[in-house]
């Protein structure tokens, strides 16, 4: 039995010791390394990476590790301080290189122009000033993990990353990441069908903060939001009385709440306009183990099927 134990200890050893930054880029990090990784997550399920401070133990954990994956774009602020902290000298994979950043800069500006809330466009805009928010992300929106065409790309780095650090398991991870890519493709063919079978018109959604660009961009959905990027900003009062007036114009009926942040701004906006938020949607954080947006396709699939109940779709 000792011996038994000791070899199963061993085992576990020799797996490729992994950070991730966060809870969604964790669960796809599983997917792709399975049994042939031991990860530690540094933001879990239900928690803010806006406003997460590293404790001594996530120094501890990323000194032990070999790879850690981050999300880039500036999303994870914190994270140079926690690296020299913890003498990181591991391999580093930043899950989003690649994809199409969206430019807050640009967005800004397509939003001054259509304030005739024309549908034409394809990319989502918000109701409130970019700089208002706490956290620099170098004028490009970090959340791109919300457009599952970004989510596979999120898939083949992390792959890459992995095989280049462990080449001995390099296909192994490689196939998890196909399947994986599949699955992420038939979900995101599945809900475009769907969501663009509702006429452009009513295809509008107010959230509590910044974080659906790259979902609005991706499905054909105008999003307004209170505050930008950072879940923990403070909207000006010149952003909220946009957001009402705007509702209110054009009968927006689809309004969120983010699940795990700051929903007092939205709730104010909810009574002022007489529109009951349609439920909560999950931007940043995974749910915890066991609920429905517990992994990066159920947390999609939570988010798009309550768009679309708010949209009036079955």
């Amino acid at each position: 039995m000792i011996q038994a134990a000791r070899a199963e200890g061993a085992a576990q050893d020799a797996r490729l010791p992994v950070v991730a930054s966060f809870s969604i880029l964790a669960d796809m990090v599983r997917e792709v390394g399975g049994d042939d990784i031991r990860l530690d997550v540094l933001v879990g399920p239900m928690r803010d990476a806006h406003t997460f401070e590293p404790r001594p133990k996530d120094a501890r954990a990323l000194g032990r590790a070999r790879v850690l994956v981050v999300n880039g774009l500036g999303f994870e602020s914190w994270m140079p301080r926690l690296v020299e902290a913890a003498g990181f000298q591991g391999r580093v994979i930043e899950a989003s290189q690649g994809v199409a950043a969206r430019r807050l800069d640009v967005a800004s500006e397509h939003e001054a122009d259509n304030h005739d809330h024309d549908h034409s466009h394809d990319h989502a805009h918000a109701a409130h000033d970019h700089e208002a928010h706490g956290h620099d992300h170098g004028g490009v929106d970090p959340h791109a993990w919300q457009s599952l065409a970004n989510g596979v790309i999120y898939a083949r780095n992390i792959a890459r990353g992995l095989a280049e650090a462990d080449p001995v398991h390099a296909a192994a991870y490689q196939a998890r990441a196909e399947a994986y890519v599949r699955q992420l493709q038939q979900a995101d063919a599945q809900w475009r069908r769907r969501l663009e079978a509702v006429p452009a018109a009513q295809r509008v959604l107010a959230t509590s903060h910044d974080a659906f660009g790259y979902f609005g961009a991706a499905y054909g959905i105008e999003v307004l939001s209170v505050v930008g990027l950072s879940s923990e900003a403070e909207p000006s009062a010149r952003a909220m009385a946009d957001l009402v007036t705007r509702i209110r114009e054009y009968h927006i009926r689809a309004l969120f709440v983010e699940q795990g942040g700051n929903a007092r701004a939205l709730q104010q906006v909810a009574s002022e306009t007489g529109v009951a938020p349609s439920g909560a949607l999950y931007a940043d954080t995974l749910d915890q183990p066991g609920h429905a947006a517990s992994t990066y396709l159920g947390m999609f699939r939570w988010n798009t099927s309550q768009v679309l109940q708010a949209f009036g779709q079955p």
